[in-house]
């Protein structure tokens, strides 16, 4: 896992440029603000796929190990939408768990104005309890990409909290009855499709158009390389353009195409109705479709049939024995530039590493970017699904890749939206493949042009 860890940072570090980042004001100031003569934090964290109940344990057990602490921690799967009237206000959370890469553009946005605090100091801490520094437990190699230092240059702003692999997620137990094999290219990929729709099954289905923020990259870097997909971050003109970024864009038309999509994958890929293009791998109906090793743990209540078994692919090389890369998510913390409890929050944020949250966070499938923390993870799953997924990154020929596109925003622009969400449209026949194309070159372009 350290080998793997190391090209993806590697990768993650290619893609920062040096740009001049804002400096937020000082706030490391203590709040003197007491719940019954205890120091209050206030914490605001997004509810994602590892739920609710694992933060309630980790915030428990800070508390327990600071007795002078009240953790006041807000929940929810809008965190964005409740904090953000306050902050506008001027009241601001102490410390904020909502990574970046998210199609609100939250956390990219609050960079881009400078209300995001510079955190250098936080991985030369001791983490509490412990003899190591944050920085001595973390993976090697991981600083100082842009899932670190989403500004470009030496100034980390987000913590690294949790890495997720992901891939293309797959029924095991469906290819077994059919005699299928999992593809290695996509040949076989679409072969496979064919195939499967001669007896009435979908090849392909996604929960939102937002997931190919996992697939997309993958596959540019299958067709052109690492560094292709490094240009594309950047920004850097002529990247979209190229043969490799046109034979993924190719391949993802095709792939969401009538031929080879579930039909009812567009009208449910939204927030209330995701789930139901989660539950046709289960149900047999689809084949594949982009995901996390969260996904496990999310679906770990859904009807299944007996002998279903989570399987996952990186995405098909482009020839036999090419290039396969799979994606990392790295999931961020960070403090808010204005934050009245900074250095508290960086104390919360240190103990976040330290072996009993570690343990806390493995026993909900959550693997930090910490040494050991996947076994830990996969030791304690009930679903060897989990498993399947660090398998994955561990695997012969297959690499790394991680990152997404600096913190650049512009006005009434989303590169989110322009590249991921214009998926939906592509899939519908509204939008053709050259449109496509084209709105993402001017979209490039332009926040290549921001500040």
């Amino acid at each position: 896992m350290k080998t793997k860890f190391k090209m993806f940072a590697a990768l993650a570090a290619s893609v920062a440029l040096a740009l001049s980042a804002c400096s937020p004001s000082d706030s490391g100031k203590k709040d003197e603000a007491k719940d019954g003569g205890k120091k209050v934090l206030e914490f605001a964290a997004f509810e994602g796929g590892y739920g609710k109940d694992v933060w309630e344990k980790v915030v428990k057990a800070y508390e327990e190990q600071n007795k002078d602490v009240k953790v006041e921690m807000k929940i929810s799967k809008t965190i964005n939408e409740e904090i953000a009237p306050g902050m506008k206000a001027g009241k601001f959370p102490d410390v904020v768990y909502y990574s970046s890469g998210q199609k609100s553009g939250f956390t990219e946005t609050l960079l881009s104005e400078g209300a995001v605090m510079k955190i250098n100091d936080v991985f030369e801490m001791k983490v509490p309890g412990e003899d190591k520094t944050v920085k001595d437990k973390l993976l090697p190699g991981l600083l100082g990409g842009t899932a670190t230092n989403p500004l470009g240059g030496e100034d980390t702003y987000l913590a690294p909290l949790f890495y997720a692999p992901n891939g293309f997620v797959y029924n095991k137990k469906l290819l077994a009855d059919n005699g299928w094999e999992a593809p290695k290219t996509w040949d076989e990929m679409f072969k496979l499709g064919d195939a499967a729709k001669a007896k009435g099954i979908a090849l392909f289905t996604y929960p939102v158009s937002g997931y190919f923020d996992s697939a997309l990259p993958s596959i540019i870097a299958n067709a052109g390389g690492a560094q292709l997909w490094s240009d594309i971050a950047n920004y850097k003109e002529g990247a979209w353009e190229s043969d490799g970024a046109t034979k993924a864009l190719e391949t993802v038309a095709k792939l969401v195409s009538k031929d080879y999509l579930l039909d009812s994958t567009v009208g449910n890929a939204n927030k209330e109705n995701f789930v139901k293009n989660q539950q046709a791998i289960l149900d047999g109906t689809a084949i594949f479709m982009p995901n996390g090793n969260w996904i496990v743990n999310e679906m770990k209540d859904a009807p299944r049939p007996e002998g279903f078994e989570w399987g996952v692919i990186p995405a098909p090389a482009f020839k036999d024995g090419g290039d396969r890369f799979a994606f990392s998510f790295v999931e961020n913390i960070w403090i808010p530039a204005k934050a009245k409890n900074a250095d508290l929050a960086k104390d919360f944020i240190a103990f976040l590493y330290s072996d009993k949250a570690v343990d806390i966070f493995a026993g909900a499938g959550a693997a930090q970017p910490v040494e050991g923390a996947a076994d830990k993870a996969i030791a304690a799953a009930t679903d060897p699904g989990v498993k399947t997924f660090f398998d994955m990154m561990k695997a012969e020929g297959v690499a790394a890749v991680a990152g997404g596109p600096l913190a650049k925003t512009a006005e009434g622009i989303s590169f989110k939206d322009s590249v991921y969400g214009a998926i939906d449209s592509v899939a519908s026949g509204d939008k053709t493949l050259e449109a496509w194309q084209k709105d993402i070159k001017e979209v490039t372009d332009k926040l290549r042009a921001a500040k």
